[in-house]
């Protein structure tokens, strides 16, 4: 089944959808975008509506605010009216930047999700409360410095190369497409942005507390220190929390292995359907 793009009011952000049924919203990660969920969105659409967005500066998304620092809760309401769409209760997916996303739309309306699905959401904040730089975070805010640097430099492949490199493993860049680095390339231009976005939230770990609602938080064996030390303190807070470490997955385990990530997203939406 192919998901469908829909074309909606201004007020409601660019998103694919496909499906019918419990409503749930698939949130990308940086330079990435709504359309990495589509294996998710055909295993999901015979019995949910799937509602995946591009988030601010990704696809067909708005761009990133041009007179001041973007947060993430900008992101959380610009999914407003798309939380809306889905119904209530809705469950929520999220990697990366899109899991930390998910993590504070929850928090911040936690009787509107009934389930939420994480994998390895970037929250690097949390990481810097609990311990002083120099930490885990360090690897990541190195590689934000860099990127920025030859983004000063007009060097977008430059730019793009160590930010997919860290993620994906020395070389990962030169493997991937023209097309797809492309791509990647104009998304990049946000990569102090995403830093800002992500280092710069003040939500203390102890909110987390108060969501109730049952989670499954995944991560990667091959991971980088910053994500996992991220879903360390995440599965210490959260207290309805599934912990599954994927074997031989990295970062970007939902786009290079989405039938084993996408596997265990349905497994879990079954075993905690909405009520």
């Amino acid at each position: 089944m192919d998901a469908t793009v829909i074309e909606t009011h201004p007020a409601m952000p660019y998103h694919r959808e496909a499906g019918s049924g419990p409503g749930v919203v698939c949130i990308h990660c940086n330079a990435s975008s709504s359309s990495q969920w589509r294996p998710l969105m055909d295993r999901l659409a015979p019995r949910h509506r799937v509602l995946a967005p591009d988030t601010h500066g990704a696809g067909r998304g708005p761009a990133w605010p041009g007179d001041r620092m973007l947060v993430l809760h900008d992101e959380v309401a610009l999914l407003e009216p798309l939380f809306a769409r889905a119904g209530e209760p809705f469950a929520l997916v999220g990697h990366s930047y899109g899991g930390a996303v998910a993590l504070l739309a929850a928090l911040r309306q936690p009787r509107r999700v009934h389930a939420l699905v994480l994998y390895e959401p970037t929250l690097f904040a949390l990481v810097d409360a609990a311990s002083p730089s120099p930490n885990a975070a360090d690897g990541i805010r190195q590689t934000v410095a860099l990127a920025s640097a030859a983004l000063a430099r007009d060097d977008k492949g430059a730019a793009a190369e160590v930010f997919i490199d860290y993620w994906m493993g020395e070389g990962a860049w030169f493997s991937k497409p023209e097309a797809q680095r492309n791509a990647i390339e104009s998304a990049v231009v946000n990569v102090q942005g995403w830093g800002n976005a992500l280092f710069g939230d003040s939500t203390p770990l102890a909110a987390f507390r108060a969501l109730k609602m049952p989670v499954l938080l995944m991560q990667g064996s091959e991971t980088t220190a910053a994500a996992r030390a991220v879903a360390t303190l995440l599965a210490q807070a959260l207290p309805r929390v599934e912990l599954l470490t994927l074997h031989g997955l990295g970062h970007m385990g939902p786009v290079t292995h989405p039938a084993v990530v996408d596997e265990a997203i349905d497994s879990f939406l079954r075993r905690h359907p909405a009520p």
